[in-house]
C-alpha cells in the first residue's frame, strides 16, 4: 500500500472561480503522506521540550512538519493517524485523521455504488467494526475512498449526478438516509474559526516577531535598560491587544457574513414536510421555497416552479435573475453550466412561484452543502487567500537577510572591541546581542503595511471597497487593463433602434418602432421571448429584455393562487406568465398567449428560447433569441436571407447591438411540460434582426485616453459581436482613428477541412501596397479576435497565441471560461493583469486576475478583490494612482527603517570603539519621539493627480536601491566620525576614563556629539526617502508630516544648542558650553542633508544605471517585453492575406 498519496480535487463546477477552484488551478491536488503516531518518540520529545523550557515547542509551533517526523512513522494512507499535507502552492498542513463508526445496515440505505466507494473496514480489538475515515483541511471535508485508495473530497459522491437523477430526489429522502448522508457530508455549516482571546495571544506571542521582542526587553532588562525597556513592553502590549482586537473583530464579521442558520422545509420519501434546521441539509434534500422567498442556505436546483434571485453577494450584479426548472436530461449536472436553473448558498431569493399545485412557491434538491457551495468557495477564498507572487514581498524577506548578516558582522566587531576592556562575560555577551536587536528593526513588518492601510482609507471614501489589502500594491504594478464592455465602457441600458423582419425575398424595411410591426411571429417573438417577471406589478428583469418588451406595448401578467382555471383556458398546459397585446388601438389581430416553458439565456450557448400557446392550447410556437450568428446555425438555411452576412456587418460596424430572433410550429402532440432543449432550438425559421443602440458612458473615453497616455495597455473582453465590440473599441479610444483592425480568423479541425488561421485586414480588399504600407509600420493596428477563433487558435496554433495576445485588443463573444483563460494567458506573458467587469458572467476573470475591480452598488460582494460603487470606470485610473502610491509609500517606509537600524548600529559600534554607549532615555527619544512619529506621517501623503507613463519600481534588491542605501549608509558614518573627529579636536576635549565601563562613563562629549548628529539624521532621511513626483503629491502637501519635520528639527536644534539642565540630566547631555562649537554641528547636519538629498536626486536620474554598462546588455526578464521587441523587428507580422495551418508556421522564439 502506498505511504504517499493524492488528496483528488474533482471538478466542482462552482459559480464564480476562487483560488482554490479547478478552473483556476489544473493540477488541483494535494501531496498526501501518512504517519503513526510512535510512544517513544512522543516521550522523548516531551522530555526535550522539558529540558529545552519549552523552545522546542516552539520551534514545532513554527515547523509543524519537524514535530510530525519527530514523533511519528511513515505509514500507509489507510492507517495514517496524521497526515502531512502539501498543497499545490507548496503550502503545508498538518491535520489529524478522524474517525466516524457507523451504525449496522446504514450502508445499504446509502445505495451500493456509493458504499463501495467510501466505505472502509478495518479490524479494532478483534471486532469488525464500519468506519468512516475523514479529514478536515480550510473548512472542506475529504473521506478516504478504498477503492481509490486516497483521500478526495467528500463533492466526489455527488459530482457525477445527472440532472435526471437529481428528479429522482424529488420524493424526498428517508430519516435514516438523510442521517447516513449527515454522517458523511458533515453539517451544513459555512463555519469561520473565531479563536478565543487567549488562543489569539498564544499564538500572537509565539509570532517570531514577537518572541524576538521579548528576547530583546529579556536583554535590555538585564543591561539596565529599565525606561527602554518598559516602554517598549507597554508598546507591545498596547500592539498585541490592538492586532487580537482586530484579528478577532474581522473574524466575527466573517462569521457574521458567512454563517447562516435558517428553519428550512424538506420533504420526505413518506410525502410529509417537514421544518428542520438548515444545519440538517445534505446533498439530495428536496427542499420547498416559500412563495415569499427566503435567504438560501445551500446550493440547489431547481426541479419545479420559478424563482427569482437577487445574486449581487456572490456576483455583483444588482438585476435579480429568473431561476427556471432544471431540464431533465441524462447530461451530467454542473452548477456552472446549468447556473440559470441553480440556486447559489447565501443569495436573496425574492419570491418563488408555480411549483405546487394550487399554492405558490417552488421545488429544489439540495446539491451541495458547507464549503463546497459557491459561497463557501468564495469565503474560503478570503480565509484562505492565495499566496501573492509580488516581487516587493519576496525582496522584503531577503532584505532581512542581508540585515542580520550586518548585524551578525556588527556582533563579531563589537565582541572584539569590548573584550579589549575590562568588561563582564555577561556585559560582553549583552552587549553583543544587543546589536542584533539594532540592526533588524521590529516595526519594520508594521511599516511595510502603513502605506496600504491609508490607501485603503482613501478608496473608501471614495467608493472602491477592498477585500485583499494586499493587492492595492500590486495594482501599482499592473501593466495592461481589461475592460468588460456591457455595463462596463458601455451603458448598461439599450434602446431598441429598430427591427428588420426577414421574408423570401430578403429583409424588409427598418422599422424603427416595433409597435408598428404587423402582427405575426416578429412581434410575437419580441413580447414573448424574455424571463421579463413581475414583483409587487412592476415588470422586472435584464435592462436588455425590458426595453425589448416594453418596445412592443405588450403587457404581461402571472398567474397567482389557484391555477387551475387558467391551465385550462390554454389547453391544460402550466402557464408561466400571459403576454396580452394591447387593445387601446382596437384593431390589434395579434392573440392573447401564455408562456409555457422557458429556456433561459445563458453566456454559453449565447441564446435563450420560450415555448408559448394559445388560447385552448392552439398555435404552439418556439421562439429563439439570441446572437446572430447562432440563431442563424440553429434555423433552416432556406430561411436566412443572402444579406445576412452584410446587414450585420454594416449594423454591428455602427456600434449596434444586434440580436437576431427565429420561431418555428411545434407539433400538437408534443409534450411541451417535458420537451427539451435540443428539441426545441432546431430547424428555426429565421424571423429577423433587433437592433438596440448601446452608448459609450462618457467617462470611457477619458478614462482610456488617461490609460494610453501612461503606456498602459487596454483591452476589450465581451460577449459581444466582434464588429460591434470594434466601433465601442474606436468610439471609447482603445483603438484609435488613424489605426488599423485586423480580424483573425481561426477554424478549428473538422472531418472534412483541417485546421485554418488567416489574418484580414478590416473589410478592405487586401493589396499587395496596403500590405507594404503595414510592414513599413506607416500606421498602427490592432488584432480583433471572436471566442471561437481563440478557442481554435489556443488548441491547434498555440505558437502564435502569445504573438496574438501581445497585439489583440478587441476579443469578442468570449464565454465566462474563455474571459478567465485570456487573463490566465497574460499572465504568462509576465503581465500585472487587471480586469473591470460588471460581476456576473466576468466574476473567473475577476478573481483569476492581479487586481479585480467589480462595478456594483454591493459593497459586501465578494465578486472580486475591490468593488467599486462608482458605476463607471473612473476607479482604474484611481485604484492604479492609489495602488502607486501605496507602493512607493512602502518603499520610503521600509528604506527608511532600514536606515534608520543602519544609523542606529553605526553610532553604537563608534561609541563602544571610544568606550562609551547611548543613554537608556537617548534610545528612547530617537525611537519613540523621532523614527515612529516620522514613520506614522509620512504616509500619509497622497496620490498625484496625474497618472504616469513610468511604473514605479517593486524590487528592493534593484541597483538604485541598495546602491542609494550604500550611499547614504557612508554618509551617515561619514557624518558620525566627523562630529566625533570634531569634538576631539576642541582645546577642552576630556576623553573618558578608559578603565570605566561603558554606561558608567556617561555623560560624555563623545556621546553628546554623536547622539546630537544622529538625531538629525533620522530627520533628514525620512525628508531625502518621501518620494514625491511622479507617484505621490510633493512633501508640501502633506501638511501633518511637514509640521511634524519642523517641530523636530527645532526640538533637535534646541537639544543641540541648549538642552538645560533638565534635558541635559535626563538624557545625560554632556554641557559643553562653546556655542561656536555647536553652530558647527548643526551646519555639519546641513551639510549632511545636502550630500543625501544630491545623492538621492542622482540615483532617481539614473546615475547609477553606469554600472550596468559594465555588463553585457541583457534582455529583459518580462516575456512580453522581450517578445515585443522580437515582433517589432519581424517585418513579416502579421502574416496577411495568407491562409496558414498547423503544419506551416513559422516559430518566433523568445531565447
Amino acid at each position: 500500500m502506498e505511504r504517499r498519496g493524492s488528496a483528488v480535487e474533482p471538478q466542482s463546477g462552482l459559480p464564480s472561480p476562487g483560488p482554490r477552484d479547478p478552473l483556476l488551478i489544473p493540477d488541483s491536488h494535494m501531496d498526501v503522506q501518512g504517519y503513526k503516531w510512535v510512544r517513544w518518540r512522543v516521550w522523548l520529545c516531551r522530555l526535550c521540550a522539558a529540558l529545552s523550557l519549552g523552545l522546542l515547542l516552539i520551534v514545532f509551533h513554527w515547523r509543524p512538519r519537524f514535530a510530525v517526523l519527530a514523533r511519528c512513522c511513515s505509514c500507509p494512507l489507510a492507517l495514517a493517524d496524521i497526515l502531512l499535507i502539501r498543497d499545490s502552492f507548496g503550502k503545508q498542513h498538518v491535520v489529524d485523521v478522524l474517525t466516524e463508526e457507523m451504525e449496522e445496515g446504514s450502508l445499504e440505505q446509502f445505495g451500493a455504488l456509493e458504499d463501495n466507494e467510501w466505505r472502509d473496514t478495518v479490524q479494532l480489538y478483534k471486532q469488525e467494526k464500519t468506519l468512516l475515515r475523514y479529514y478536515q483541511v480550510e473548512g472542506l471535508r475529504y473521506v478516504w475512498l478504498d477503492r481509490k485508495g486516497a483521500f478526495c473530497r467528500v463533492s466526489v459522491l455527488n459530482e457525477d449526478w445527472t440532472c435526471m437523477e437529481l428528479y429522482n430526489f424529488q420524493n424526498g429522502l428517508s430519516h435514516l438516509e438523510q442521517s447516513l448522508r449527515r454522517r458523511v457530508y458533515g453539517p451544513n455549516l459555512i463555519d469561520v474559526p473565531v479563536k478565543s482571546y487567549t488562543k489569539l495571544l498564544f499564538e500572537e506571542v509565539l509570532n517570531p516577531f514577537y518572541v524576538f521582542q521579548v528576547v530583546s526587553v529579556i536583554l535590555w532588562m538585564i543591561d539596565l535598560y529599565y525606561y527602554y525597556a518598559t516602554c517598549i513592553l507597554i508598546i507591545s502590549f498596547l500592539s498585541i491587544g490592538i492586532s487580537l482586537y482586530k484579528i478577532r473583530k474581522q473574524s466575527v464579521t466573517l462569521r457574521n457574513m458567512a454563517r447562516l442558520v435558517t428553519n428550512v422545509t424538506v420533504r420526505r420519501n413518506s410525502g410529509e414536510e417537514e421544518r428542520v434546521s438548515s444545519v440538517e441539509l445534505v446533498p439530495g434534500d428536496c427542499i420547498i421555497i416559500p412563495q415569499e422567498g427566503m435567504l438560501l442556505p445551500c446550493d440547489a436546483a431547481v426541479l419545479a416552479g420559478e424563482c427569482l434571485v437577487n445574486e449581487s453577494m456572490l456576483t455583483g450584479e444588482s438585476v435579480p435573475v429568473l431561476k427556471t426548472p432544471l431540464p431533465a436530461s441524462d447530461g451530467r449536472y454542473s452548477s456552472e453550466s446549468e447556473r440559470r436553473h441553480t440556486l447559489f448558498c447565501g443569495t436573496q431569493l425574492i419570491q418563488a412561484k408555480g411549483g405546487r399545485p394550487g399554492d405558490g412557491g417552488a421545488v429544489a434538491v439540495v446539491t451541495s452543502t458547507g464549503f463546497f457551495t459557491a459561497k463557501g468557495n468564495l469565503v474560503s477564498s478570503i480565509l484562505y487567500p492565495q499566496p501573492t507572487n509580488f516581487r516587493f514581498y519576496q525582496d522584503s524577506v531577503k532584505f532581512l537577510l542581508i540585515l542580520s548578516a550586518v548585524a551578525l558582522i556588527g556582533t563579531i566587531y563589537s565582541f572584539v572591541v569590548l573584550l579589549q576592556t575590562d568588561v563582564s562575560w555577561l556585559v560582553l555577551v549583552l552587549r553583543s546581542l544587543d546589536i542584533v536587536t539594532i540592526v533588524v528593526p521590529p516595526a519594520l513588518p508594521a511599516a511595510m503595511t502603513a502605506g496600504i492601510i491609508y490607501a485603503q482609507g482613501r478608496l473608501k471614501k471614495q467608493g472602491v471597497f477592498c477585500v485583499s489589502p494586499l493587492r492595492i500594491n500590486i495594482s501599482g504594478k499592473v501593466s495592461l487593463f481589461c475592460f468588460d464592455k456591457t455595463g462596463t465602457l458601455t451603458e448598461e441600458g439599450l434602446d431598441v433602434w429598430g427591427v428588420m423582419e426577414a421574408g423570401q425575398g430578403g429583409f424588409s424595411q427598418l422599422v424603427s418602432d416595433p409597435r408598428l410591426l404587423p402582427p405575426g411571429p416578429m412581434l410575437s417573438g419580441l413580447a414573448c421571448c424574455h424571463t421579463v417577471t413581475l414583483l409587487q406589478g412592476q415588470p422586472l428583469g435584464d435592462p436588455l429584455e425590458l426595453k425589448m418588451f416594453e418596445s412592443t406595448g405588450w403587457t404581461l401578467w402571472e398567474p397567482e393562487g389557484d391555477r387551475t382555471v387558467l391551465d385550462a383556458e390554454f389547453g391544460g398546459h402550466r402557464v408561466l406568465a400571459v403576454m396580452r397585446p394591447p387593445t387601446d388601438e382596437g384593431t390589434s389581430s395579434s392573440e392573447t398567449v401564455a408562456i409555457v416553458q422557458r429556456f433561459p439565456f445563458s453566456s454559453a450557448l449565447q441564446r435563450m428560447s420560450v415555448v408559448t400557446v394559445g388560447r385552448g392550447g392552439r398555435s404552439a410556437l418556439a421562439f429563439i433569441k439570441g446572437s446572430p450568428e447562432m440563431v442563424a446555425s440553429l434555423c433552416r438555411e432556406d430561411t436566412v436571407p443572402a444579406q445576412f452576412s452584410s446587414k450585420l456587418r454594416s449594423f454591428s460596424s455602427e456600434g449596434l447591438r444586434v440580436l437576431a430572433l427565429g420561431y418555428k410550429p411545434l407539433d400538437e402532440n408534443t409534450d411541451l411540460k417535458t420537451i427539451e432543449r435540443e428539441a426545441v432550438e432546431k430547424d428555426m425559421h429565421f424571423l429577423g434582426f433587433l437592433m438596440m443602440k448601446n452608448l459609450v458612458k462618457p467617462e470611457s473615453p477619458k478614462v482610456i485616453s488617461i490609460l494610453r497616455q501612461a503606456e498602459l495597455r487596454t483591452i476589450m473582453v465581451t460577449g459581444d459581436n466582434i464588429l460591434t465590440a470594434v466601433s465601442v473599441a474606436k468610439s471609447c479610444g482603445m483603438v484609435g482613428t488613424d489605426e488599423k483592425v485586423i480580424f483573425v480568423n481561426a477554424t478549428p479541425h473538422t472531418a472534412q477541412s483541417i485546421p485554418t488561421l488567416r489574418f484580414n485586414l478590416g473589410d478592405e480588399a487586401v493589396t499587395q501596397s496596403s500590405i507594404e504600407i503595414l510592414y513599413q509600420g506607416s500606421f498602427g493596428y490592432h488584432l480583433a479576435i471572436n471566442g471561437k477563433s481563440f478557442a481554435a487558435l489556443c488548441d491547434h496554433f498555440p505558437e502564435y497565441l502569445p504573438k496574438v495576445l501581445m497585439r489583440a485588443t478587441v476579443f469578442a463573444r468570449m464565454a465566462p471560461d474563455q474571459k478567465t483563460q485570456l487573463v490566465k494567458e497574460l499572465q504568462k506573458l509576465n503581465y500585472r493583469v487587471g480586469m473591470c467587469g460588471d460581476g456576473a458572467n466576468d466574476c473567473g476573470a475577476l478573481r483569476a486576475a492581479d487586481v479585480g475591480v467589480s462595478l456594483s452598488e454591493a459593497e459586501a460582494s465578494v465578486a472580486s478583490p475591490f468593488t467599486s460603487k462608482v458605476g463607471n470606470i473612473t476607479c482604474v485610473p484611481l485604484l492604479i494612482r492609489e495602488g502607486r502610491c501605496a507602493l512607493i509609500t512602502s518603499f520610503s517606509l521600509f528604506r527608511y527603517m532600514a536606515l534608520y537600524s543602519l544609523i542606529q548600529f553605526c553610532s553604537v559600534l563608534i561609541l563602544y570603539t571610544v568606550k562609551s554607549e547611548m543613554a537608556d532615555l537617548q534610545f528612547l527619544f530617537c525611537d519613540l519621539g523621532l523614527v515612529t512619529l516620522l514613520a506614522v506621517v509620512m504616509g500619509t501623503g497622497g496620490p498625484s493627480k496625474e497618472l504616469h507613463r513610468r511604473r514605479p519600481p517593486a524590487s528592493l534588491l534593484a541597483l538604485p536601491v541598495l546602491g542609494s542605501l550604500f550611499i547614504h549608509t557612508c554618509t551617515v558614518i561619514l557624518g558620525q566620525v566627523s562630529a566625533l573627529l570634531i569634538t576631539m579636536s576642541q582645546d577642552w576635549y576630556v576623553p573618558v576614563n578608559s578603565t570605566r565601563s561603558t554606561t558608567s562613563n556617561l555623560p560624555n562629549m563623545e556621546d553628546t556629539s554623536v547622539f546630537a548628529l544622529s538625531g538629525f539624521q533620522y530627520i533628514i532621511m525620512a525628508v531625502v526617502l518621501t518620494k514625491g513626483y511622479p507617484h505621490k503629491k510633493p512633501l508640501y502637501h502633506n501638511v501633518p508630516f511637514l509640521c511634524l519635520l519642523l517641530v523636530l528639527f527645532a526640538v533637535m536644534t534646541w537639544l543641540v544648542l541648549n538642552p538645560g539642565p533638565f534635558m541635559s540630566k535626563y538624557l545625560e547631555l554632556y554641557n559643553i558650553t562653546d556655542m561656536n562649537y555647536k553652530l558647527l554641528l548643526v551646519a555639519l547636519a546641513a551639510l549632511n542633508f545636502l550630500i543625501c538629498f544630491i545623492v538621492e536626486v542622482l540615483v532617481d536620474l539614473g546615475i547609477l544605471n553606469c554600472f550596468r554598462l559594465l555588463r553585457q546588455n541583457r534582455s529583459s526578464k518580462k516575456q512580453y517585453k522581450r517578445l515585443n521587441v522580437i515582433l517589432s523587428d519581424t517585418l513579416t507580422w502579421p502574416p496577411l492575406n495568407q491562409t496558414l495551418s498547423p503544419a506551416e508556421h513559422t516559430v518566433i522564439g523568445l531565447s
